[in-house]
């Protein structure tokens, strides 16, 4: 495999899909030598069937707002690839929405799905559509609209979709009403991030930022480090950057910003669990401001408008919210700043620049697929206990997302570690996602 003729034919190909050949380069770059040393898989062309997806659906979604005006947006679901399970990956609703995006996040989440232990192949789905600033009702409408484009696609063997950015809970909910009323039948492992009352697993909510974090610690540990009093700043305000504070606050750990698309909040004294629950009001407000913080909590947070969480000064940075949102010049800004750690907590939160700088100026660093395999893998986990009709305790679902974010580090290390000693954590993670793949596709033939 040559990385570079690969990356020609792709970019040739989907000459726009910026996303999704940023995805695949960095793959790709990552698994080239070793890959190289199995002519099996050349021979069975494992890497160009893998870019690839296996399918992607494209459909329209009709919907009435609340002034009765007819509303058109677009749906899409990418089934990206199943060689060690069903498809699992979210629905993300964003008005920036768009093939590549979906591309690229479903073929991360293959990797990522393999590194959480559980058999689940990788998919994503999602749709142009703008929840902020739309009622309750409008949101209800235009899940029920999409629902019924998708659901003859999805099943709890076949594909299970879950939240994402702009779905949680509500729209679950939503989402699963309109599924069990057009197949007639509860079937309650079609999705995943369900309210605790019908199928949902304890913990889920959490278990995006609770994963990283225990990442994080662990990640922290091996290089003789430890997160408690050490100063945090995390980008967004949504559930994973929630849970990623509830998370780091509980082991210690002071978070001293959070931001959205209006600027950052600075909170130098760290937030305080008050905080941290207001962040559910300002998500489920659609108002999607950061500000709504310093406007609550004037005595304790400061708002600065345009400003990024990277401003502040921190140990650690956890990109918590949406794609290539730390530049280059991001990072050097924190390194500038004092900040000696950042876990990428969003999938590809890091620019290819950053990344690049953080891992030649002693910034410990690791990736999103890796860093934010706990959400996914409390959703297999919800799937387990739906197929058996049970529900675990809350120390049950922790202890087993223990276990997975530990097996994940330790296959980082095992992959990642280089011949100085040091652990280069993006090929750590995505040669350890590749080789389970890959050994399954070759396993099941040419198909």
């Amino acid at each position: 495999m040559k990385t570079n003729e690969i990356m020609a034919r792709l970019q040739a190909k989907y000459p726009g899909e910026s996303e999704y050949l940023q995805a695949v380069r960095e793959v790709l770059e990552s698994v080239e030598d070793t890959y190289n040393q199995h002519p099996e898989f050349e021979q069975a062309k494992i890497v160009e069937r893998m870019v690839e997806p296996d399918r992607m659906f494209t459909f329209r979604v009709t919907w009435v707002d609340d002034n009765g005006v007819v509303r058109t947006n677009t749906g899409y679901r990418v089934q990206f690839n199943s060689a060690i399970g069903p498809y699992k990956g979210g629905l993300r609703f964003h008005r920036a929405v768009t093939p590549s995006m979906l591309k690229f996040l479903g073929f991360e989440q293959t990797f990522k799905n393999a590194l959480t232990t559980l058999p689940m192949g990788g998919a994503k789905g999602g749709s142009d559509f703008d929840p902020v600033g739309k009622s309750n009702e409008e949101i209800m409408r235009f899940c029920q609209a999409f629902m019924y484009e998708l659901w003859q696609c999805i099943g709890p063997d076949q594909d299970i979709p879950a939240g994402d950015v702009g779905v949680g809970s509500r729209e679950i909910g939503y989402l699963y009403g309109m599924y069990k009323k057009l197949a007639r039948q509860y079937n309650t492992g079609v999705l995943t991030g369900k309210g605790s009352t019908w199928g949902g697993s304890i913990l889920r909510p959490e278990a995006t930022g609770y994963g990283a974090l225990y990442f994080t610690q662990n990640l922290l540990h091996k290089a003789g480090k430890d997160i408690k009093g050490c100063r945090v700043a995390i980008s967004g305000f949504g559930n994973v950057a929630w849970g990623a504070s509830k998370k780091a606050v509980e082991l210690g750990a002071v978070v001293v910003a959070i931001s959205g698309p209006d600027g950052v909040c600075e909170i130098p004294d760290g937030i305080t669990p008050e905080m941290i629950d207001y962040m559910l009001e300002m998500r489920a407000s659609n108002r999607n401001r950061v500000e709504d913080m310093a406007i609550r909590f004037p005595d304790r947070a400061f708002f600065t408008p345009g400003k990024k969480a990277w401003s502040v000064k921190c140990d650690i940075a956890l990109p918590c919210a949406f794609q290539n949102e730390l530049s280059e010049e991001d990072a050097m800004q924190l390194k500038q700043n004092g900040c000696w750690c950042c876990c990428e907590v969003s999938n590809m939160g890091c620019q290819p620049g950053a990344i690049h700088y953080f891992q030649h100026n002693g910034v410990l660093f690791a990736p999103g697929k890796a860093v934010n395999a706990g959400g996914v893998a409390t959703s297999g986990l919800e799937m387990t206990q739906n197929a058996s009709h049970i529900s675990w305790s809350g120390r049950e679902v922790d202890e087993k997302l223990h276990y997975i974010m530990d097996s994940i580090h330790k296959a980082c290390v095992k992959y990642g570690t280089q011949a100085d000693g040091s652990i280069d954590y993006v090929k750590g993670a995505n040669i350890a996602g590749f080789m389970k793949v890959a050994q399954a596709m070759l396993e099941q033939g040419i198909v």
